[in-house]
């Protein structure tokens, strides 16, 4: 299944991928790895992820990845030919700030 990020998620995980790399050489090419490992796996299986608490009335499911290594979480909608990510969100921040990407928007 195609796995697209949604233009403010690339952002973030953009953002993300720098702070990492201004913390120590290579973190954010590390960063960069983890992230595309959880892509995969979402492209291989996404209804194998739990689907995110307080989005219990949005149109579309949508579900979380943890990022193995790192304290972050990709929030994507499940759809019926790929899937969207919606936000690169830190696991301790900002809970649910993404959720206005989701389309259609939340009821």
């Amino acid at each position: 299944m195609r796995v697209d990020l949604h233009p403010e998620a690339r952002a973030e995980f953009r953002s993300a991928v720098l702070w990492y790399e201004e913390r120590e050489d290579r973190l954010g090419d590390e960063f960069v790895s983890a992230v595309a490992r959880t892509l995969q796996r979402i492209s291989e299986m996404p209804g194998s992820f739990p689907r995110w608490p307080g989005t219990g009335q949005t149109a579309l499911v949508i579900r979380r990845a943890s990022v193995d290594r790192f304290p972050y979480l990709l929030a994507f909608e499940h759809r019926e030919d790929h899937a969207l990510v919606l936000g690169v969100a830190h696991e301790k921040r900002r809970p649910l700030y993404w959720l206005a990407r989701s389309d259609p928007p939340r009821l």
